[in-house]
């Protein structure tokens, strides 16, 4: 987006809005009965950003990714990331031809619209930070020269919060590449009753239709970046950002680019609802997945079982909410 962009108009976004229902509809076919949560995957992906999914296995944090994939009908690879995983594994490396005598560079599995990173926390410290500058740059450096990868460019990565055998911790630097974290959770009972029927199209990616394309998804996320953010939106999300970093409870609140991250993100929610403008409650649905997983609580805090959604429900009670213009 420039500044000579035009704003975003209603029929762009009633078009919008169109389109991500269908998406949506689509990936809902094999992950049942969490609209939710596929939303929030699909707001990351039209504002340029990444999901880290968080929840314990066999809950359909795999199924999800691939199911984005193909309702997205663009280039998708799977990393299972390992101990032994080098970041070359990830980004890719230059290779001989002994055919041509020169060196080439051979791509890694990041050159996809879809990347999986699975368990990414299985892997050391190294490796994750080969995901850095391909995260937010969207280019790998390779030799001195860089590579951009496809556009749109979405990493889904998934690990396990129970089982810490054998895992690294993310670090904040990395945490605070993705643009949201949330959890699938186990389904309700008639959903779960679903996927467990003989038959069922749960689960199966297989079936998920193909509903656009790459290059629509990238044009739309261009587009939806001129959504209307009034000025007082702006101070909230900002007021939001110094009261977590005041608080007693933290010792790291919201970053810079946190902040920008839910403002990016309240502005594909407001065209998803209908608007061509963000509202409080559009920065207040999105508080939580933008910016929970890029505060540190202290260890008084972790000590007393606090965590960071709370502190985060705290803040958006005492920071006052703008109020319409009066027309």
């Amino acid at each position: 987006m420039t500044d000579g962009d035009p704003v975003v108009g209603e029929d762009e976004v009633a078009a919008f809005g169109v389109l991500h229902g269908r998406l949506a509809d689509a990936v809902e076919a094999a992950v049942r009965g969490k609209r939710d949560v596929v939303e929030l995957v699909l707001v990351s992906l039209f504002a340029g950003g990444h999901v880290l999914l968080e929840d314990v296995p066999g809950t359909g944090k795999t199924t999800l990714a691939r199911a984005v994939a193909s309702a997205l009908g663009g280039v998708s690879r799977r990393v299972q990331f390992t101990p032994d995983l080098l970041p070359s594994d990830v980004t890719g490396t230059s290779v001989y031809d002994p055919r041509t005598g020169e060196v080439r560079f051979r791509p890694g599995p990041v050159f996809a619209n879809v990347v999986l990173a699975d368990e990414i926390n299985r892997a050391a410290a190294k490796t994750q930070s080969a995901l850095l500058e391909v995260m937010e740059e969207r280019t790998v450096t390779v030799d001195g020269v860089a590579h951009a990868v496809p556009a749109p460019f979405l990493v889904v990565a998934t690990q396990n919060p129970i089982d810490l055998d054998g895992t690294y911790r993310l670090p904040e630097a990395q945490l605070d590449r993705f643009m949201l974290r949330t959890a699938i959770g186990y389904p309700s009972l008639e959903h779960e009753l679903d996927v467990l029927r003989p038959g069922s199209g749960a689960g199966r990616v297989a079936a998920v239709p193909t509903v656009c394309d790459p290059q629509l998804v990238f044009e739309y996320g261009r587009r939806l970046a001129t959504v209307h953010v009034a000025e007082p939106i702006l101070e909230y999300v900002a007021a939001l950002g110094t009261a977590s970093r005041e608080d007693g409870r933290l010792r790291l609140g919201a970053s810079t680019r946190g902040l920008r991250s839910l403002v990016r993100c309240a502005q594909v929610w407001a065209a998803a609802q209908g608007r061509h403008f963000a509202v409080p409650g559009d920065v207040q649905a999105l508080v939580e997945p933008v910016l929970a997983h890029r505060l540190v609580p202290t260890r008084e805090a972790q000590l007393s079982g606090t965590t960071t959604a709370e502190v985060l429900a705290d803040v958006v009670a005492r920071v006052a909410v703008p109020k319409p213009a009066a027309r």
